[in-house]
């Protein structure tokens, strides 16, 4: 029998994917012309930059843990062994989320103005939002007070209160 945190976690998931399909940017409700947006230059490329950073954010923890997590040979990513300060983890503790706001959220509103896209977008960041919160729950629990360290150290996924904290805490090192 599953937990009931077991059960949250299977729910959590399946509506942060039928939203993130919702929002993908190469859009099914636009693609199949259920939804007709007009589209404008700017915001389009405004949306490609984004998208494009938010893919690298979503690719980093595939590079940054199997060059510094300790993350055994033959083994996922995902099976890190120790915590990743440096980097964009120096920036953010959970960037592979925040690039999924970016390139899914963000760059669909930014390609496909539209109210439904808005109310999907805040609704699907608030669905990472908490995943990560459940994340830090599970980090806390495998690293200890190192991780409790971490979090007071680097935002969850405020990525321009990151840049900030770095940009301060390297000045004070100069």
């Amino acid at each position: 029998m599953r937990s009931r945190s077991g059960l949250y976690n299977i729910l959590l998931n399946t509506l942060l994917t039928l939203v993130s399909i919702a929002c993908f940017p190469a859009n099914p409700l636009v693609l199949t012309g259920i939804l007709e947006i007009e589209s404008y230059t700017v915001p389009f490329a405004a949306g490609c930059i984004t998208w494009l950073f938010g893919i690298i954010l979503v690719a980093s923890p595939v590079i940054m843990f199997r060059k510094h997590g300790g993350v055994p040979i033959k083994k996922s990513f995902v099976h890190t062994t120790k915590i990743v300060t440096t980097g964009i983890y120096g920036v953010v503790r959970h960037p592979q989320y925040t690039g999924g706001v970016y390139s899914i959220f963000l760059t669909t509103l930014l390609w496909y103005p539209h109210l439904i896209f808005a109310m999907l977008g805040l609704f699907g960041t608030a669905l990472i939002y908490v995943s990560c919160r459940e994340e830090d729950k599970l980090l806390t629990a495998k690293f200890g007070t190192d991780y409790v360290a971490y979090m007071g150290r680097v935002p969850r996924m405020n990525i321009f209160l990151g840049i900030l904290r770095k940009l301060r805490s390297n000045s004070r090192k100069w």
